[in-house]
Protein backbone atom coordinates (compact mmCIF):
# COMPACT_ATOMS: atom_id res chain seq x y z
CA UNK A 1 0.00 0.00 0.00
CA UNK A 2 1.94 3.51 -1.04
CA UNK A 3 2.24 5.44 2.09
CA UNK A 4 -0.25 8.82 2.34
CA UNK A 5 0.99 9.87 -1.25
CA UNK A 6 4.93 9.50 -0.12
CA UNK A 7 4.44 12.75 0.15
CA UNK A 8 7.21 12.45 3.29
CA UNK A 9 9.52 11.07 1.17
CA UNK A 10 9.00 13.10 -1.89
CA UNK A 11 9.30 15.96 -0.17
CA UNK A 12 12.72 14.63 1.60
CA UNK A 13 14.27 14.96 -2.45
CA UNK A 14 13.88 18.66 -2.67
CA UNK A 15 14.62 19.43 1.04
CA UNK A 16 17.83 21.69 1.12
CA UNK A 17 19.54 19.16 3.16
CA UNK A 18 19.29 16.45 0.20
CA UNK A 19 19.99 18.74 -2.56
CA UNK A 20 23.63 19.81 -1.17
CA UNK A 21 24.35 16.22 -0.44
CA UNK A 22 23.68 15.41 -3.88
CA UNK A 23 26.16 18.66 -4.84
CA UNK A 24 28.78 17.76 -2.27
CA UNK A 25 28.71 13.80 -3.25
CA UNK A 26 29.28 15.20 -7.27
CA UNK A 27 32.17 17.05 -5.95
CA UNK A 28 34.03 14.50 -4.05
CA UNK A 29 33.54 11.87 -7.13
CA UNK A 30 35.05 14.52 -9.42
CA UNK A 31 37.83 14.96 -6.78
CA UNK A 32 38.20 11.18 -6.96
CA UNK A 33 38.40 11.28 -11.08
CA UNK A 34 41.29 13.70 -10.37
CA UNK A 35 43.44 12.28 -7.92
CA UNK A 36 43.04 9.29 -10.36
CA UNK A 37 44.79 11.84 -12.87
CA UNK A 38 47.37 13.04 -10.54
CA UNK A 39 45.34 16.58 -9.95
CA UNK A 40 44.63 16.00 -6.59
CA UNK A 41 46.81 14.39 -4.52
CA UNK A 42 45.90 11.40 -2.65
CA UNK A 43 46.35 12.68 0.87
CA UNK A 44 44.30 16.06 0.22
CA UNK A 45 41.73 13.29 -1.23
CA UNK A 46 41.60 11.82 2.04
CA UNK A 47 40.84 14.83 3.83
CA UNK A 48 38.19 15.97 1.79
CA UNK A 49 36.58 12.51 2.06
CA UNK A 50 37.09 12.57 6.14
CA UNK A 51 36.22 16.45 6.52
CA UNK A 52 33.65 17.39 3.63
CA UNK A 53 30.42 18.33 5.15
CA UNK A 54 28.11 21.43 4.90
CA UNK A 55 25.56 23.90 7.30
CA UNK A 56 22.56 25.06 5.99
CA UNK A 57 22.25 27.86 7.76
CA UNK A 58 25.88 28.86 7.70
CA UNK A 59 24.91 28.45 3.62
CA UNK A 60 21.73 30.83 3.51
CA UNK A 61 24.05 33.20 5.39
CA UNK A 62 27.17 33.20 3.32
CA UNK A 63 24.13 33.58 0.10
CA UNK A 64 23.44 36.60 1.18
CA UNK A 65 26.53 38.30 0.97
CA UNK A 66 27.85 35.91 -2.37
CA UNK A 67 24.14 36.35 -4.03
CA UNK A 68 25.62 32.48 -5.74
CA UNK A 69 24.08 29.32 -3.95
CA UNK A 70 26.92 27.08 -5.49
CA UNK A 71 29.64 29.19 -3.97
CA UNK A 72 27.84 29.36 -0.79
CA UNK A 73 28.13 25.94 -0.63
CA UNK A 74 31.52 25.61 -1.51
CA UNK A 75 32.31 27.90 0.69
CA UNK A 76 30.75 26.33 3.72
CA UNK A 77 32.39 22.94 2.60
CA UNK A 78 35.58 24.58 2.44
CA UNK A 79 35.52 25.77 5.91
CA UNK A 80 35.29 22.36 7.75
CA UNK A 81 37.36 20.77 4.92
CA UNK A 82 40.35 23.22 5.38
CA UNK A 83 43.70 24.08 2.88
CA UNK A 84 42.75 21.09 0.87
CA UNK A 85 39.56 22.41 0.13
CA UNK A 86 41.33 24.31 -2.88
CA UNK A 87 40.55 21.02 -4.90
CA UNK A 88 37.20 20.92 -4.81
CA UNK A 89 35.09 22.68 -7.67
CA UNK A 90 38.64 22.41 -9.67
CA UNK A 91 37.89 23.18 -13.51
CA UNK A 92 34.13 23.10 -12.92
CA UNK A 93 30.98 25.47 -13.44
CA UNK A 94 28.37 25.68 -11.49
CA UNK A 95 25.67 23.59 -13.79
CA UNK A 96 27.95 21.21 -14.04
CA UNK A 97 26.67 20.82 -10.30
CA UNK A 98 23.18 21.65 -10.39
CA UNK A 99 22.56 19.93 -13.39
CA UNK A 100 23.80 16.82 -12.88
CA UNK A 101 22.46 16.78 -9.51
CA UNK A 102 19.28 18.01 -10.84
CA UNK A 103 19.02 14.84 -12.88
CA UNK A 104 19.93 12.53 -9.92
CA UNK A 105 17.00 14.14 -7.84
CA UNK A 106 14.78 13.59 -11.23
CA UNK A 107 15.28 9.90 -10.88
CA UNK A 108 14.55 9.74 -7.63
CA UNK A 109 11.43 11.35 -7.87
CA UNK A 110 10.58 9.38 -10.97
CA UNK A 111 11.34 6.34 -8.90
CA UNK A 112 8.04 7.56 -6.53
CA UNK A 113 5.84 8.17 -9.37
CA UNK A 114 6.55 4.76 -10.72
CA UNK A 115 5.97 2.81 -7.54
CA UNK A 116 2.50 5.17 -7.52
CA UNK A 117 1.84 3.89 -10.69
CA UNK A 118 2.65 0.32 -9.92
CA UNK A 119 0.64 0.24 -7.35
CA UNK A 120 -2.38 2.30 -9.15
CA UNK A 121 -2.53 -0.14 -11.90
CA UNK A 122 -3.29 -3.13 -9.64
CA UNK A 123 -6.30 -1.35 -8.02
CA UNK A 124 -7.25 -0.77 -11.39
CA UNK A 125 -6.79 -4.44 -12.63
CA UNK A 126 -8.74 -5.50 -9.38
CA UNK A 127 -11.93 -3.34 -9.56
CA UNK A 128 -11.66 -3.84 -14.00
CA UNK A 129 -11.61 -7.22 -13.03
CA UNK A 130 -14.71 -7.52 -10.69
CA UNK A 131 -16.54 -5.37 -12.90
CA UNK A 132 -16.33 -7.36 -16.90
CA UNK A 133 -19.74 -7.79 -16.86
CA UNK A 134 -21.82 -5.39 -14.68
CA UNK A 135 -23.29 -4.18 -17.89
CA UNK A 136 -23.83 -0.17 -18.30
CA UNK A 137 -24.81 2.27 -21.14
CA UNK A 138 -21.82 3.65 -23.27
CA UNK A 139 -22.32 6.96 -24.25
CA UNK A 140 -20.82 9.01 -26.86
CA UNK A 141 -21.44 12.94 -26.83
CA UNK A 142 -22.52 12.43 -23.65
CA UNK A 143 -25.88 10.04 -25.41
CA UNK A 144 -26.54 6.83 -25.11
CA UNK A 145 -24.46 4.82 -27.59
CA UNK A 146 -24.88 1.02 -26.98
CA UNK A 147 -24.33 -1.37 -23.79
CA UNK A 148 -20.61 -1.68 -22.79
CA UNK A 149 -19.03 -2.94 -19.10
CA UNK A 150 -17.74 -0.82 -16.10
CA UNK A 151 -14.96 -3.14 -16.18
CA UNK A 152 -14.31 -2.07 -19.57
CA UNK A 153 -14.11 1.24 -18.68
CA UNK A 154 -11.28 0.53 -16.09
CA UNK A 155 -9.33 -1.58 -18.58
CA UNK A 156 -9.24 1.43 -20.77
CA UNK A 157 -7.94 2.88 -18.02
CA UNK A 158 -5.29 0.20 -17.13
CA UNK A 159 -3.98 0.52 -20.90
CA UNK A 160 -3.67 4.26 -20.91
CA UNK A 161 -1.95 4.20 -17.46
CA UNK A 162 0.05 1.77 -18.70
CA UNK A 163 1.15 3.78 -21.16
CA UNK A 164 1.92 6.35 -18.79
CA UNK A 165 3.98 4.35 -17.16
CA UNK A 166 6.09 3.52 -19.96
CA UNK A 167 6.22 7.62 -20.89
CA UNK A 168 7.78 8.22 -17.70
CA UNK A 169 9.97 5.49 -17.82
CA UNK A 170 11.32 6.85 -21.33
CA UNK A 171 11.53 10.45 -19.57
CA UNK A 172 13.60 9.38 -16.61
CA UNK A 173 15.36 7.98 -19.30
CA UNK A 174 15.83 11.20 -21.25
CA UNK A 175 16.52 13.07 -18.24
CA UNK A 176 19.14 10.98 -16.52
CA UNK A 177 22.02 12.86 -18.19
CA UNK A 178 24.93 14.42 -16.48
CA UNK A 179 27.22 17.21 -17.12
CA UNK A 180 30.80 18.06 -16.39
CA UNK A 181 31.98 20.02 -18.71
CA UNK A 182 33.02 23.24 -17.79
CA UNK A 183 32.23 26.69 -18.32
CA UNK A 184 31.01 25.96 -21.91
CA UNK A 185 31.12 22.57 -22.29
CA UNK A 186 34.14 22.23 -23.88
CA UNK A 187 36.25 20.30 -21.23
CA UNK A 188 38.63 23.43 -21.49
CA UNK A 189 40.10 23.14 -17.38
CA UNK A 190 38.59 19.68 -16.82
CA UNK A 191 38.96 16.22 -18.44
CA UNK A 192 36.13 14.10 -19.59
CA UNK A 193 37.41 11.36 -17.56
CA UNK A 194 36.29 13.11 -14.74
CA UNK A 195 32.22 13.70 -16.61
CA UNK A 196 32.49 9.86 -16.90
CA UNK A 197 33.96 8.66 -13.70
CA UNK A 198 31.18 11.07 -11.85
CA UNK A 199 28.11 9.91 -14.33
CA UNK A 200 28.84 6.39 -14.10
CA UNK A 201 28.68 6.40 -10.18
CA UNK A 202 25.33 8.21 -9.86
CA UNK A 203 23.73 6.22 -12.36
CA UNK A 204 23.75 8.99 -15.38
CA UNK A 205 25.06 8.96 -18.50
CA UNK A 206 27.22 11.81 -19.93
CA UNK A 207 25.72 13.95 -22.30
CA UNK A 208 26.80 13.43 -25.31
CA UNK A 209 27.19 16.90 -26.15
CA UNK A 210 26.07 19.82 -23.97
CA UNK A 211 27.00 23.82 -23.76
CA UNK A 212 27.53 25.15 -20.01
CA UNK A 213 24.56 23.34 -19.21
CA UNK A 214 22.28 19.69 -19.99
CA UNK A 215 20.26 21.07 -22.64
CA UNK A 216 16.55 21.54 -21.69
CA UNK A 217 14.87 19.39 -24.15
CA UNK A 218 15.42 16.66 -21.20
CA UNK A 219 13.47 18.42 -18.76
CA UNK A 220 10.84 19.87 -21.00
CA UNK A 221 9.59 15.85 -21.77
CA UNK A 222 10.34 15.05 -18.46
CA UNK A 223 7.93 17.66 -17.33
CA UNK A 224 5.26 16.98 -20.00
CA UNK A 225 4.62 13.37 -19.34
CA UNK A 226 3.83 14.30 -15.41
CA UNK A 227 1.34 16.69 -17.24
CA UNK A 228 0.28 14.08 -19.62
CA UNK A 229 -0.47 11.84 -16.43
CA UNK A 230 -2.28 13.94 -15.04
CA UNK A 231 -4.39 14.78 -18.02
CA UNK A 232 -5.21 11.06 -17.66
CA UNK A 233 -5.93 11.44 -14.28
CA UNK A 234 -8.27 14.78 -15.24
CA UNK A 235 -10.00 12.55 -17.52
CA UNK A 236 -11.26 9.66 -15.11
CA UNK A 237 -12.01 11.74 -12.19
CA UNK A 238 -13.84 13.73 -15.09
CA UNK A 239 -15.99 10.41 -15.98
CA UNK A 240 -16.70 9.79 -11.93
CA UNK A 241 -17.98 13.09 -12.25
CA UNK A 242 -20.03 13.31 -14.82
CA UNK A 243 -21.40 9.24 -13.38
CA UNK A 244 -22.26 10.80 -10.36
CA UNK A 245 -24.37 13.20 -11.20
CA UNK A 246 -27.61 12.91 -9.67
CA UNK A 247 -29.25 12.23 -13.12
CA UNK A 248 -27.32 9.26 -13.61
CA UNK A 249 -25.52 8.23 -10.04
CA UNK A 250 -24.05 4.97 -11.25
CA UNK A 251 -21.08 5.80 -9.71
CA UNK A 252 -20.49 7.84 -6.42
CA UNK A 253 -17.10 8.76 -5.08
CA UNK A 254 -16.87 6.59 -1.16
CA UNK A 255 -18.76 9.13 1.56
CA UNK A 256 -17.72 8.13 4.95
CA UNK A 257 -19.30 8.27 8.03
CA UNK A 258 -19.38 11.63 9.31
CA UNK A 259 -18.35 13.36 6.02
CA UNK A 260 -20.45 16.71 4.92
CA UNK A 261 -21.32 18.10 1.50
CA UNK A 262 -22.47 21.43 1.93
CA UNK A 263 -22.99 24.00 4.61
CA UNK A 264 -26.41 25.04 3.60
CA UNK A 265 -27.93 21.40 2.05
CA UNK A 266 -27.61 18.44 4.36
CA UNK A 267 -28.09 16.50 1.36
CA UNK A 268 -25.24 17.15 -1.03
CA UNK A 269 -23.07 14.26 -1.73
CA UNK A 270 -20.45 15.87 -3.71
CA UNK A 271 -17.35 14.23 -5.84
CA UNK A 272 -15.31 16.71 -4.41
CA UNK A 273 -12.49 14.22 -4.83
CA UNK A 274 -12.55 13.88 -8.39
CA UNK A 275 -13.13 17.73 -9.00
CA UNK A 276 -9.98 18.09 -6.66
CA UNK A 277 -7.84 16.32 -9.08
CA UNK A 278 -9.32 18.28 -12.13
CA UNK A 279 -8.39 21.34 -10.79
CA UNK A 280 -4.48 19.79 -10.10
CA UNK A 281 -4.37 18.59 -13.21
CA UNK A 282 -4.48 22.06 -14.33
CA UNK A 283 -1.61 23.31 -11.94
CA UNK A 284 0.40 20.44 -13.94
CA UNK A 285 -0.30 21.36 -17.41
CA UNK A 286 0.96 24.78 -16.82
CA UNK A 287 4.16 23.08 -15.18
CA UNK A 288 4.83 21.42 -18.67
CA UNK A 289 4.20 24.47 -20.29
CA UNK A 290 6.90 26.76 -18.26
CA UNK A 291 9.31 23.36 -18.88
CA UNK A 292 8.79 24.32 -22.64
CA UNK A 293 10.13 28.05 -22.35
CA UNK A 294 12.68 26.73 -20.50
CA UNK A 295 14.47 25.02 -23.98
CA UNK A 296 14.86 28.24 -25.71
CA UNK A 297 17.78 29.99 -23.82
CA UNK A 298 20.90 32.54 -24.96
CA UNK A 299 23.85 31.32 -26.11
CA UNK A 300 25.11 28.47 -24.49
CA UNK A 301 23.15 29.40 -21.74
CA UNK A 302 21.49 32.20 -19.30
CA UNK A 303 19.66 31.58 -15.92
CA UNK A 304 16.23 32.29 -17.35
CA UNK A 305 15.25 28.43 -16.61
CA UNK A 306 16.71 28.47 -13.32
CA UNK A 307 14.34 30.09 -10.99
CA UNK A 308 11.10 28.34 -13.29
CA UNK A 309 13.13 24.72 -12.09
CA UNK A 310 13.27 25.79 -8.37
CA UNK A 311 9.21 25.99 -8.28
CA UNK A 312 8.31 23.48 -10.98
CA UNK A 313 10.54 20.47 -10.26
CA UNK A 314 9.41 19.79 -6.48
CA UNK A 315 6.32 21.34 -7.20
CA UNK A 316 5.49 18.62 -10.33
CA UNK A 317 6.11 15.61 -8.38
CA UNK A 318 4.98 16.38 -5.05
CA UNK A 319 1.98 17.38 -6.71
CA UNK A 320 1.65 14.30 -9.45
CA UNK A 321 2.85 11.87 -6.01
CA UNK A 322 -0.58 13.47 -4.04
CA UNK A 323 -2.57 13.12 -7.51
CA UNK A 324 -1.77 9.55 -7.86
CA UNK A 325 -2.25 9.13 -4.19
CA UNK A 326 -5.65 9.99 -4.10
CA UNK A 327 -6.69 8.49 -7.55
CA UNK A 328 -5.65 5.01 -6.29
CA UNK A 329 -7.92 4.97 -2.92
CA UNK A 330 -10.18 6.93 -4.74
CA UNK A 331 -10.99 3.54 -7.38
CA UNK A 332 -10.25 1.49 -4.46
CA UNK A 333 -13.55 2.70 -2.65
CA UNK A 334 -15.57 3.84 -5.60
CA UNK A 335 -19.25 2.51 -5.08
CA UNK A 336 -20.48 0.93 -8.08
CA UNK A 337 -24.50 0.70 -8.72
CA UNK A 338 -25.07 -1.56 -11.04
CA UNK A 339 -29.25 -1.61 -10.91
CA UNK A 340 -29.31 2.12 -11.40
CA UNK A 341 -27.04 1.26 -14.72
CA UNK A 342 -29.52 -1.83 -15.78
CA UNK A 343 -32.44 0.91 -15.19
CA UNK A 344 -30.37 3.75 -17.52
CA UNK A 345 -30.34 1.40 -20.28
CA UNK A 346 -33.79 1.11 -20.30
CA UNK A 347 -34.66 4.44 -20.13
CA UNK A 348 -34.68 5.39 -24.05
CA UNK A 349 -36.88 2.60 -24.27
CA UNK A 350 -34.49 0.25 -26.58
CA UNK A 351 -33.41 2.72 -29.06
CA UNK A 352 -30.13 1.61 -28.29
CA UNK A 353 -30.66 -1.45 -29.85
CA UNK A 354 -30.73 0.86 -33.22
CA UNK A 355 -27.73 -0.67 -35.42
CA UNK A 356 -28.61 -4.36 -34.05
CA UNK A 357 -32.03 -3.94 -35.97
CA UNK A 358 -30.46 -2.13 -38.98
CA UNK A 359 -27.25 -4.69 -39.63
CA UNK A 360 -29.81 -7.36 -39.47
CA UNK A 361 -32.55 -5.90 -41.97
CA UNK A 362 -29.34 -5.40 -44.16
CA UNK A 363 -28.38 -9.10 -43.67
CA UNK A 364 -31.86 -10.25 -45.11
CA UNK A 365 -31.75 -8.29 -47.82
CA UNK A 366 -32.39 -4.45 -47.37
CA UNK A 367 -30.54 -1.78 -48.90
CA UNK A 368 -28.90 -0.11 -46.19
CA UNK A 369 -29.98 3.39 -47.42
CA UNK A 370 -33.51 1.90 -46.73
CA UNK A 371 -32.87 -0.31 -43.49
CA UNK A 372 -31.12 3.19 -42.09
CA UNK A 373 -34.00 4.98 -42.77
CA UNK A 374 -36.44 2.59 -41.48
CA UNK A 375 -35.04 2.16 -38.25
CA UNK A 376 -34.25 5.81 -37.66
CA UNK A 377 -37.85 6.79 -38.21
CA UNK A 378 -39.10 4.56 -35.45
CA UNK A 379 -36.20 5.45 -33.19
CA UNK A 380 -37.39 8.54 -33.38
CA UNK A 381 -41.18 7.84 -32.20
CA UNK A 382 -39.60 6.22 -29.52
CA UNK A 383 -37.94 8.97 -28.50
CA UNK A 384 -40.43 11.64 -29.25
CA UNK A 385 -43.11 9.69 -28.19
CA UNK A 386 -42.20 7.56 -25.02
CA UNK A 387 -42.76 4.19 -26.50
CA UNK A 388 -40.80 0.94 -26.80
CA UNK A 389 -38.75 0.89 -29.78
CA UNK A 390 -39.32 -3.01 -30.06
CA UNK A 391 -42.88 -3.09 -30.06
CA UNK A 392 -42.82 -0.22 -33.05
CA UNK A 393 -40.42 -2.19 -34.92
CA UNK A 394 -43.27 -5.18 -34.84
CA UNK A 395 -45.89 -3.00 -35.71
CA UNK A 396 -43.94 -2.17 -38.48
CA UNK A 397 -44.73 -4.27 -42.15
CA UNK A 398 -41.97 -3.10 -44.05
CA UNK A 399 -39.85 -5.04 -41.19
CA UNK A 400 -42.07 -7.73 -40.66
CA UNK A 401 -41.36 -8.87 -44.07
CA UNK A 402 -37.90 -9.34 -43.30
CA UNK A 403 -38.39 -10.06 -39.33
CA UNK A 404 -40.44 -12.22 -37.20
CA UNK A 405 -40.96 -11.61 -33.61
CA UNK A 406 -38.47 -13.81 -32.17
CA UNK A 407 -35.96 -12.95 -34.24
CA UNK A 408 -36.56 -9.27 -33.69
CA UNK A 409 -36.96 -10.40 -29.81
CA UNK A 410 -33.11 -11.88 -30.24
CA UNK A 411 -31.47 -8.67 -31.43
CA UNK A 412 -32.93 -7.03 -28.13
CA UNK A 413 -30.37 -8.71 -25.96
CA UNK A 414 -27.85 -6.26 -24.11
CA UNK A 415 -25.58 -9.84 -24.44
CA UNK A 416 -25.27 -8.99 -28.30
CA UNK A 417 -23.06 -6.15 -28.06
CA UNK A 418 -20.68 -7.89 -25.19
CA UNK A 419 -19.45 -11.24 -26.84
CA UNK A 420 -15.81 -9.99 -26.77
CA UNK A 421 -15.11 -8.73 -23.99
CA UNK A 422 -13.06 -11.69 -22.88
CA UNK A 423 -10.85 -11.01 -25.76
CA UNK A 424 -10.73 -7.28 -24.83
CA UNK A 425 -9.41 -8.55 -21.49
CA UNK A 426 -7.16 -10.31 -22.85
CA UNK A 427 -5.72 -8.24 -25.24
CA UNK A 428 -5.43 -5.38 -21.96
CA UNK A 429 -4.55 -7.88 -19.31
CA UNK A 430 -2.41 -11.25 -20.83
CA UNK A 431 -0.79 -9.36 -23.89
CA UNK A 432 0.40 -6.73 -21.32
CA UNK A 433 1.76 -9.14 -19.02
CA UNK A 434 3.59 -10.90 -21.75
CA UNK A 435 5.01 -8.04 -22.92
CA UNK A 436 2.68 -6.78 -25.26
CA UNK A 437 1.11 -7.94 -28.67
CA UNK A 438 -1.89 -8.11 -30.64
CA UNK A 439 -3.89 -11.43 -29.73
CA UNK A 440 -6.45 -12.16 -32.78
CA UNK A 441 -9.96 -13.71 -31.92
CA UNK A 442 -8.70 -15.93 -35.35
CA UNK A 443 -7.10 -18.66 -35.81
CA UNK A 444 -4.66 -18.82 -38.55
CA UNK A 445 -4.70 -22.17 -40.35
Amino acid sequence: MIPRYSREKMAMIWSPEHRYQKWLSIEILACEAMSKLGLVPESSLTIIKEKAGFDVKRIDEIEMTTKHDVIAFLTSVTEKVGPDGRFLHMGLTSSDILDTSLACLLQEAADILLADLDELLKVLKRRAHDHKDTIMIGRSHGIHAEPITFGLKLANWYGEMQRNRERLKRARAAVSVGKIAGAVGTFSFVDPFVEEYVCVRLGLQPAPVSSQIVQRDRHAEYFTVLAIIASSLDKFAQEIRLLQRTEVREVEEYFSPGQKGSSAMPHKRNPVLSENLSGLARLMRSYALAALENVPLWHERDISHSSVERVIAPDATILLDFMLGRFTRMVKKLVIYPERMQANIQMTHGVIYSQMVLLELIAKGMTREDAYALVQRQAMRAWEEGKDFLTLLKKDKKVREFLDDVQLAELFRTENFLGQVDLIFRRVFETEAAGGGFMSSRTET
